[in-house]
C-alpha cells in the first residue's frame, strides 16, 4: 500500500514576518504529559497557530489571541498556565457575531471546550475538558477566564477602535467588497489590513486602551 505524497511549495505558508514578533504563549498540559509527550506536557503556541485554526489573520483573530494570552498572564502571574484547568466564559451566544471565532481560539489555548469536548479518562473523567467553555455568560466583558484550582478569575474586554484602520481603507474597502478593485488595489488592501493586525499584536500588545483586564470575584 502506497501513500500519495504531494510536493510541498517553499511558499506554502507565506505568513507576514511580524507574526514572529507577536506575543507567544507557553502552557503545560497534564493530559499531553500523561499521553507521553514528555517535558511535562509543555506546548508553545504562536499567533500563526491561531491563523491556521481560523484560516485567516484579522483584527478579530488578533484580538482573541491577545485577550486570552493577556488573560492567562493575569491569572497565572509569572507561572506557566495549565491547559485544561481553565474555564472560559463567553458573553455572547455561540452564533453571535465573532463569538465562534474567539471561542475557537480560546479553546486552542486553554483546552476549554463546550459539550462536545473531551470527556476525560476513566471513571473519574481525568483531564476532562467538556463543558469548560460556556456561552451567554452573565459577564460585562467579552470573555471571562477562571482557574479551576484557585477560583481566581479575570474579565477581558477589547476596544479595537483604539487601533484604527489606515485612512486608505475607507476608499479600498467598498471596492474590494463589491469586487471592483484592481489587482493593485487588492494588494494594497491586504497590506493595510495586515498592518492593522501588526500594530495590534506588536505595537499595542500591552496597551490597556486595547485590552482591558479586571478581576472577576467568585
Amino acid at each position: 500500500m502506497s501513500v500519495v505524497q504531494f510536493p510541498r511549495s517553499r511558499n506554502e505558508e507565506a505568513f507576514p514576518a511580524f507574526f514572529e514578533d507577536a506575543p507567544v504563549l507557553r502552557v503545560r498540559d497534564p493530559l499531553a504529559a500523561f499521553l507521553g509527550m514528555g517535558n511535562g506536557g509543555a506546548i508553545t503556541y504562536r499567533y500563526a497557530d491561531a491563523v491556521r485554526l481560523a484560516g485567516h489573520s484579522c483584527p478579530t483573530v488578533a484580538g482573541a489571541w491577545l485577550m486570552v494570552v493577556q488573560g492567562l498572564a493575569w491569572l497565572y502571574d509569572g507561572e506557566i498556565p495549565e491547559r485544561g484547568a481553565i474555564e472560559v466564559h463567553m458573553r455572547d451566544g455561540r452564533t453571535d457575531g465573532a463569538a465562534g471565532v474567539i471561542a475557537a481560539i480560546a479553546t486552542l489555548l486553554t483546552g476549554a471546550a463546550p459539550e462536545t469536548g473531551f470527556k476525560g479518562i476513566g471513571a473519574g473523567h481525568r483531564f476532562a475538558r467538556r463543558d469548560l467553555l460556556v456561552f451567554d455568560a452573565p459577564i460585562e466583558g467579552t470573555i471571562g477566564l477562571r482557574r479551576r484550582d484557585t477560583g481566581t478569575g479575570v474579565i477581558v474586554d477589547i476596544n479595537t477602535a483604539s487601533v484604527p484602520h489606515d485612512p486608505g481603507m475607507d476608499m479600498l474597502m467598498p471596492k474590494t467588497v463589491s469586487g471592483q478593485a484592481s489587482a493593485a488595489e487588492l494588494k494594497q488592501f491586504g497590506l493595510l489590513w495586515q498592518d492593522r493586525v501588526r500594530r495590534m499584536l506588536v505595537e499595542h500588545a500591552d496597551d490597556p486602551k486595547l485590552i482591558h483586564l479586571y478581576g472577576w470575584p467568585l
